[in-house]
C-alpha cells in the first residue's frame, strides 16, 4: 500500500533562517540550525519523522513508536525529546499519553537554509 505524503512546502529563506549559501551566519542563526540538523542526524530520528509523515491523522501516540523502531519506551521518549527540542515535532499531551506530530514548517526552514 503507497500512501502519498504532503509536499513540505519551502518557504522564502527571510522568513526564519537565511541560506547557509548566501551570506554568513550569526552564532544564534547558526546554533538554531546546527540544533535542527544534528536532531535529523540520526536514523531513529528520522525514522520518526518517517513514522509521523505516513500517519492517517498526522499524528502518533508515544506508545505506537516502540514495536516499529524496535526500541525501549525510555529511547524513544530520549528521541522524541531531542525531535522536540529542536522544533521538528510538537507534543500534546492527552491524559497519561503524549501525541507527536511533525511541525512541517521547521523542516522546510532547514530544507530552505542550504538551498541557494
Amino acid at each position: 500500500m503507497s500512501e502519498t505524503h504532503p509536499a513540505i512546502e519551502v518557504r522564502p529563506a527571510d522568513q526564519c533562517c537565511p541560506s547557509v549559501l548566501v551570506a554568513p551566519l550569526d552564532a544564534a542563526e547558526a546554533d538554531q540550525l546546527a540544533a535542527g540538523f544534528n536532531a535529523l542526524s540520526d536514523p531513529v530520528r528520522l525514522r520518526v519523522l518517517s513514522i509521523l509523515a505516513g500517519a492517517a491523522n498526522g499524528e502518533v501516540c508515544v506508545c505506537d513508536f516502540v514495536d516499529p523502531l524496535g526500541k525501549s519506551q525510555p529511547t524513544v521518549s530520549h528521541h522524541l525529546k531531542i525531535l522536540s527540542e529542536a522544533g521538528l515535532v510538537s507534543r500534546e499531551r492527552r491524559g497519561k499519553w503524549v501525541w507527536y506530530s511533525l511541525n512541517r514548517d521547521r523542516l522546510a526552514d532547514l530544507r530552505a537554509s542550504i538551498g541557494s
